[in-house]
């Protein structure tokens, strides 16, 4: 179904490169090449749904560059407004863990093209013409400082021409610290309207803490979170506060649920145990699916439904891009999870 609403999003498109059948980096002697990105990722979601979505970024002027862009323009996603140059593609490594051995990420993403933009390679208010909704991740600022001031302008231009933003705060420990995550995190949370979190990342970007959770114990108390919702969301003035609660029983087996708040009720969706072929990317396939929900002016309840199957689907899915429909999201939803094959 089409959707007469348009999402941009910015951030860097990378390659990932990951091991097969579980193997371990010292083992592998092959690696499999996919492009990915959290916005990206983002955009891929929206665009499965039907909603029309836009990626800015920067990319290299090569092969390598023009492979990306074909890859992710074939998932429906406009690449119109990507800019090109620079030196390299980011990328990283992943080795997928098992049982009680987790995943491993390594980055290898200093001085690619996205570092080395430039403000006035962008014309923010050009590209948010006749758009609805902008979306960024905290992955974004933490490239640069410059990237940090370009993310800025966006979010300045974008709350002018009154779009909607929201803002996954995704906190990544290998790439920035805490300190340096919250001073440009709460200077970019004047502009946003929708923020979307995990269990941790409250604490880590802005010392907000889940009182008497251990997030590592594998059980996690919902009742907690809303406190956690309700300090977000009064300190920042927000419309909405998303949080997802991962239950980590181990790396390939985890429980899922996640809340909605308002700023008059919570919404906590129901909970699914989930055997994990791949959870990169899952966070991402989230906030996609809450933001079609939220655009699509879903009841409360249904959004953060939506939201939560959709990601519990992406979980089973090899990739980072949630590859299903909204049929199977709201099969799902209604609670059809018994996974027996489809004639």
């Amino acid at each position: 179904m089409k959707v007469n609403k348009k999402v941009i999003a910015f951030g860097e498109i990378m390659l990932r490169l990951g091991t097969h059948r579980y193997e371990r980096f010292i083992q592998a002697r092959n690696f499999e090449a996919l492009y990915t990105g959290a916005e990206a990722n983002v955009c891929i979601s929206l665009a499965n749904f039907g909603v029309d979505s836009f990626i800015v970024s920067k990319i290299p002027s090569n092969e390598i560059g023009q492979a990306c862009i074909n890859y992710i323009r074939s998932f429906g996603v406009d690449t119109d407004y990507i800019v090109r140059g620079g030196k390299r593609l980011g990328l990283f490594y992943l080795e997928t863990g098992y049982s009680q051995r987790p995943s491993k990420v390594i980055y290898d993403r200093a001085g690619s093209s996205i570092t080395e933009l430039k403000e006035e390679e962008l014309n923010w208010i050009n590209i948010f013409q006749g758009k609805d909704w902008f979306h960024f991740t905290g992955i974004t600022p933490v490239l640069t400082d410059n990237v940090a001031e370009i993310t800025m302008e966006a979010c300045k231009a974008a709350k002018k021409l009154g779009l909607i933003i929201s803002c996954d705060l995704n906190y990544r420990k290998k790439l920035w610290s805490q300190e340096k995550a919250r001073t440009t995190m709460t200077r970019l949370m004047e502009f946003v309207d929708v923020l979307v979190c995990n269990e941790e990342d409250a604490e880590m970007v802005f010392g907000i803490k889940a009182r008497g959770v251990d997030v590592k114990s594998g059980q996690l108390n919902e009742e907690k979170y809303k406190e956690v919702a309700w300090q977000i969301y009064k300190k920042f003035n927000l419309k909405y506060v998303a949080i997802t609660l991962r239950e980590s029983i181990s790396a390939t087996i985890n429980n899922w649920a996640a809340l909605l708040y308002d700023g008059n009720k919570y919404y906590v969706s129901r909970h699914y145990e989930m055997h994990i072929v791949d959870r990169v990317g899952a966070g991402d396939s989230f906030a996609g699916g809450l933001i079609y929900g939220l655009i699509t002016g879903m009841r409360m309840q249904d959004v953060i439904e939506f939201a939560t199957a959709a990601s519990c689907l992406k979980h089973s899915i090899h990739g980072d891009f949630n590859l299903v429909s909204l049929e199977e999201v709201e099969m799902l939803m209604k609670g059809n999870k018994s996974g027996r094959v489809q004639r």
